[in-house]
């Protein structure tokens, strides 16, 4: 295994705002990463072909602030418990409400439409958060509302990225109520839709249960890769219209995608 050539990805020489000993500091950790008995300076040294010095100085100064240990009997250096400490603190402080507001902010701010928060909740969704519209007229979804997963933007972008299993057992309680001629009445047909939904990444609500109501909502991934929430927009027909739901739909899911990468989750 060329460790030095594994860990060309991670130092990007031609950023115009690199820092080279901090990029070196990092490729130092990660090398570390894979060798759990330890290396001595030299061995990292010759391993990612850094000047002897500088590696010297690196590692000390890492030691110094208790992200290595070092073992005096053999000169080598581990990597310490300190970054599962800092990493954990990154996950678990923030909560996904905390972590969205910003985001769901900057989408309210472009589209100037209401953007909740929903998760799952049994064989319904529900609404955790919103940002209302600044529209005179807008949408009002109040946390602790509920909604159908079989008509809900949310609903549809949550279960097209489950486990098949856990999708399939939700879908089997779903009663595929009709609202209009626009709602999906069955399993099959919200299967090929849910295909279409994991294909474009974003899905949509062509008012299948409000009439002049659409809506457009991307899932969420915890750091467990699971969709478990979602973010939407919703409005009116006459201003979210159909032929921009795709480009609409794919800035959603640029957004969704910036929250789960925020909670830990890398695709």
């Amino acid at each position: 295994m060329s460790i030095n050539k594994d860990m060309d990805k991670t130092v990007k020489k031609n950023s115009e705002y690199h820092v080279p000993n901090l990029e070196r500091a990092l490729t130092i950790l990660e090398l570390l990463s894979f060798h759990s008995e330890g290396l001595t300076i030299s061995e990292i040294s010759t391993k990612l072909n850094f000047p002897r010095n500088s590696v010297f100085r690196i590692v000390s100064t890492l030691h110094n602030h208790d992200f290595l240990k070092k073992d005096d009997d053999f000169k080598t250096f581990t990597l310490s418990l300190k970054l599962l400490t800092v990493g954990i603190k990154a996950l678990s402080e923030p909560t996904l409400v905390e972590k969205s507001l910003k985001v769901m902010r900057s989408l309210r701010d472009k589209y100037k439409e209401t953007v909740p928060l929903g998760i799952l909740k049994g064989e319904m969704g529900m609404v955790i958060e919103e940002v209302q519209g600044l529209h005179p007229f807008r949408f009002v979804l109040e946390p602790g509302r509920k909604f159908n997963l079989h008509t809900s933007a949310p609903g549809k972008a949550i279960l097209a990225f489950l486990d098949q299993n856990e999708r399939d057992k939700i879908i089997d309680k779903i009663e595929f109520e009709v609202f209009n001629k626009r709602t999906i009445n069955n399993k099959d047909k919200y299967l090929k839709a849910l295909k279409e939904v994991r294909k474009n990444g974003y899905s949509v609500d062509k008012a299948e249960e409000i009439e002049g109501m659409h809506c457009i909502g991307a899932p969420i991934f915890n750091r467990q890769g699971t969709a478990f929430a979602s973010i939407w927009i919703s409005g009116p027909s006459l201003r979210i219209r159909e032929k921009d739901f795709h480009k609409i739909g794919l800035d959603i899911k640029k957004h969704a995608d910036s929250i789960s990468l925020s909670l830990g989750y890398y695709p």
